[in-house]
């Protein structure tokens, strides 16, 4: 067995959006590189995908996240709003209390896995 059960936070807002990890994720990447590319690129994702992903968390909410500056002679790039590092806080928050709440349980499943049982396949090619 590799390592304890993992537990991912999802929320489904009332209207349609989800915040889950890879949104977390990204915002947190943001902030950390100051760009929408480098931290898609971080995340293994295309520049594409990353900025639809960020236009996404925009419009979620009733403020936006992320704050983007155009290129020029000091360059471009992108960092969070003060909505934004409070919605990474509040996502940090949620994420340890989950996890505090569900310690028990999450170890009792650890305890109750089965050694042999491989999800999608078989354990090892050796085995016939």
């Amino acid at each position: 067995m590799s390592g304890a059960p993992r537990l991912s936070l999802r929320i489904d807002l009332s209207n349609g959006a989800r915040l889950g990890p890879g949104k977390a994720q990204l915002l947190l990447l943001i902030e950390e590189h100051g760009s929408i590319r480098a931290a898609g690129a971080a995340m293994g994702m295309s520049y594409r995908r990353a900025w639809l992903l960020a236009d996404e968390i925009n419009r979620m909410f009733k403020e936006p996240s992320i704050f983007t500056r155009h290129g020029g002679r000091s360059g471009g790039g992108a960092g969070l709003t003060p909505f934004g590092e409070s919605l990474i806080g509040a996502c940090r928050r949620m994420d340890a209390e989950s996890r505090k709440a569900l310690q028990t349980d999450l170890a009792w499943l650890e305890s109750m896995q089965a050694a042999e049982f491989v999800a999608g396949g078989r354990k090892s090619d050796d085995d016939g």
